[in-house]
């Protein structure tokens, strides 16, 4: 149905683009993101593998034709989001919105990937 079709290449799409951003402040306002992990009690060694788990995820959403590859980047990006919306609610800086949004994202892209490949 081309409604599905719509709504999981803009959902992903969406998807894509805040991960691409996370991925940009990862590498390019490393420091600020050295200070977010830390205030977060996170180790900052995890920034540069977390940075290349998206874009290698990004990847296999859109280019991997194995369904069980999809299936761990969905998985990543699921927990990703999930794990950075309780640490933002536990340390109180009221910056959840991104994950919450990325959450729903992620969500919406996985089902309608279902729906458009049945």
């Amino acid at each position: 149905m081309k409604k599905n079709k719509i709504i999981y290449y803009v959902s992903t799409g969406l998807l894509t683009l805040l991960m691409l951003f996370s991925v940009s402040m990862y590498l390019f306002n490393h420091e600020m993101i050295v200070k977010a992990f830390e205030g977060m009690g996170y180790p900052t060694y995890l920034i540069y593998p977390l940075a290349t788990a998206k874009v290698l995820g990004i990847i296999a959403l859109w280019f991997v034709k194995n369904k069980s590859i999809k299936e761990w980047a969905y998985a990543g990006f699921f927990f990703n989001t999930l794990l950075a919306f309780f640490a933002h609610i536990m340390i109180g800086d009221g910056e959840q919105m991104g994950a919450v949004i990325g959450f729903v994202l992620v969500i919406t892209s996985y089902f309608f990937s279902k729906k458009i490949n049945e």
